[in-house]
C-alpha cells in the first residue's frame, strides 16, 4: 500500500481554484519530484500533505489525503502529531536564533524529551543523518547563523529528522544554494531515501532527473502527468509535459 494516497484533491484560495482533482500515490521510501512553472500549484500541493495550508485565510479543501491509511483531513488527528510524522524543509534555510545543538534539540524537547544524555544522542544521530556532524561536532554551542547557507540547510534537515518523521517534504531546498552545497544535499537525499519517503518541489529539471524515482508535472493547478521519472523524461504521454521538459515554456 502506498504511504501517501491522494484522491480528487481540490483547493481554493477564495475564488481561485489552485488545485484541481489531484490524484497521486506515493510509495514508501521513494523520492518523488514535483516539477512545473511558477504558480502551477506544486508548492500548494506539497503543503496539503502536512496541512500547512490550514493556516491561510480563505482556503477550502476537499477530497482525500491519506497518510499510512489515515485521512488527515477527516480524522481527529492533530496537526502537531501529523507534522511530527511529516517533516518540512523550506526553500530558504531557516535555523532558529539558537545554537546548533538547540536547533536540533528543539523538536524533541517540544515533545517532552528533557534528559540530557538522550538529547545528546538525538542531536548527534540527527546531525549525522544530515551529513553535518563532522563539520560541527566541535562547535555545537555556537550560533547556527554562523554556518554557511549549505550547512544551515543541512542543519534544517537534521532538525526535521530529530523527531523521527516517516515523510520529509522539501520545497526547493537547494534553490538558494551554490552548486557544491546542492551536490551535497542531493547526495544526502540518496542516503535518506533508505529510511524516509521524500517529496521534493524543484525548478531544476536536471535535479529531478538525478534524484527521483517518480515525477509529477503540474500546470495551472492540474497534475498533468505522474509516472516513473525515466518515463516522464524519455517518453512523456502528454504534449504539455514534453513541451515543458524540452524548454518550450516555463
Amino acid at each position: 500500500m502506498p504511504i501517501i494516497e491522494v484522491r480528487d484533491l481540490d483547493l481554493h484560495y477564495g475564488k481561485h481554484h489552485a488545485l484541481k482533482k489531484i490524484r497521486m500515490d506515493i510509495e514508501e521510501r521513494s523520492i518523488v519530484a514535483l516539477i512545473g512553472p511558477s504558480g502551477c500549484g506544486k508548492s500548494t500541493y506539497l503543503r496539503t500533505l502536512n496541512r500547512m495550508n490550514d493556516m491561510i485565510a480563505g482556503v477550502t479543501i476537499s477530497g482525500q489525503v491519506k497518510i499510512s491509511g489515515v485521512d488527515i483531513y477527516q480524522t481527529e488527528i492533530g496537526t502537531e502529531l501529523l507534522r511530527r510524522n511529516v517533516g518540512m524543509v523550506f526553500q530558504q534555510p531557516n535555523p532558529f536564533p539558537k545554537s546548533i545543538y538547540d536547533n536540533v534539540a528543539y523538536g524533541p524537547r517540544l515533545h517532552g524529551i528533557t534528559k540530557r544524555s538522550t538529547l545528546d544522542e538525538i542531536v548527534e544521530t540527527s546531525l549525522k543523518k544530515g551529513a553535518l556532524w563532522d563539520e560541527v561536532k566541535d562547535m555545537l554551542k555556537k550560533p547556527a547563523y554562523g554556518l554557511s547557507g549549505g550547512q544551515q540547510q543541512r542543519l534544517c534537515i537534521a532538525r526535521a529528522l530529530s523527531i523521527n518523521p516517516e515523510i520529509l517534504l522539501m520545497d526547493e531546498p537547494t534553490s538558494a544554494l551554490d552548486p557544491i552545497s546542492t551536490a551535497k544535499i542531493e547526495e544526502l537525499l540518496g542516503e535518506l531515501q533508505k529510511s524516509y519517503t521524500i517529496v521534493i518541489v524543484t525548478h531544476n529539471m536536471q535535479q529531478a532527473a538525478r534524484i527521483s524515482q517518480s515525477t509529477g508535472f503540474f500546470l495551472n493547478g492540474e497534475l498533468v502527468e505522474y509516472d516513473r521519472t525515466s518515463s516522464i523524461y524519455q517518453n512523456p504521454v502528454d504534449k504539455r509535459t514534453e513541451d515543458y521538459i524540452s524548454g518550450r515554456f516555463g
